[in-house]
């Protein structure tokens, strides 16, 4: 149940961040961290996570390129 309160938290952080970044290097940033928090709050390796983060981050102007600050 605490593993699950830590996912719910970081996920509503996790939203709330996610319409952040005009550029995609800012994305990349905020796509890492929030990988890296969803990984250590479901007790994964938080490298991997922040890895995978960054890369969603990364690509997802050219994936959804009518988002929020895609231009």
């Amino acid at each position: 149940m605490v593993k699950l309160s830590k996912l719910l938290g970081v996920l509503a952080i996790g939203a709330t961040l996610s319409a952040c970044g005009a550029t995609d290097g800012e994305r990349t940033a905020t796509g890492a961290v929030i990988g890296g928090a969803l990984a250590a709050a479901t007790g994964e390796s938080i490298l991997n996570g922040a890895l995978i983060g960054g890369a969603a981050g990364a690509v997802s102007c050219s994936v959804a390129p009518n988002a929020p600050n895609c231009f």
